[in-house]
């Protein structure tokens, strides 16, 4: 975990596993240049939820954003979750307040801001890859809108769960107009790593949309797009989930 803020001002900062990859910190450093605020943004890498007293221990802590492992590991910890947060069972902001820790989930607004411009009548019924923290987000917004909703999972246990195996079969995937990858397939540095599904069934009437903002073109989209969907990457919805949590942080 990155040395706690030595000085006296406001912290806020990113709370995952692995953060090397993350624009957070660079993001929230110039907003604050920008504002001309003297805030500090850090990033608190943890091995394990059970470190996060020591994240808590930071000076003039404000709150924090949270990713990937623990959006949902971290719901025990908190004292109230916002009603978004408790009906996805999914936290990314984390704020110091009162009465305790609050947890909300901006990646609905996020991923919103990013989808709702590209849906058509012909995407009725959605893949999403992952089971995840962000996959809950997802599957929020697409059951908002009366949208039905899959999953590819390695360990099929419902209706609407589909194997990778079987979703290697073009007559399978060709089922699917919307592919929504919430993994972290194609991340830097693995950016040679790419769900495995039969990309032949995309077509011009098919939307991909990689969550992975880093790199913006993953072997996901560029499979996608080799067969003429429309692909969009994960920046949008950081950027408008990103400024929701600034925006809760300064209520």
């Amino acid at each position: 975990m990155q040395s706690i803020n030595k000085q006296n001002k406001k912290v806020l900062g990113l709370l995952g596993r692995s953060l090397a990859h993350s624009f957070s910190r660079t993001y929230f450093l110039e907003k604050f240049a920008n504002l001309g605020l003297s805030w500090d943004y850090q990033n608190f890498e943890l091995q394990n939820i059970s470190e996060l007293p020591l994240v808590l221990a930071t000076p003039n802590l404000l709150g924090f954003n949270v990713t990937i492992p623990y959006k949902q590991e971290i719901i025990p910890y908190l004292h109230v979750l916002s009603d978004d947060a408790e009906k996805v069972g999914a936290v990314n902001v984390v704020k110091l307040t009162s009465d305790g820790l609050m947890g909300y989930n901006t990646d609905i607004y996020g991923f919103s801001a990013l989808i709702k411009p590209f849906l058509t009548s012909e995407h009725h019924r959605v893949l999403v890859l992952g089971k995840g923290g962000a996959a809950r987000a997802v599957h929020y917004v697409f059951a908002q809108m009366g949208i039905d909703v899959f999953y590819a999972t390695r360990n099929p246990q419902t209706q609407v769960d589909i194997s990778y195996e079987d979703l290697q079969k073009v007559a399978v995937m060709a089922h699917f107009k919307c592919v929504v990858n919430t993994t972290p397939l194609g991340m830097y540095p693995e950016v040679d790593t790419f769900p495995l599904i039969a990309y032949q069934a995309f077509d011009s009437s098919c939307l991909a949309v990689d969550l992975v903002y880093n790199p913006l073109q993953t072997e996901f989209l560029k499979r996608a797009a080799f067969y003429g969907a429309t692909v969009l990457s994960g920046k949008t919805m950081l950027l408008e989930q990103a400024e929701k949590a600034w925006e809760i942080w300064n209520l």
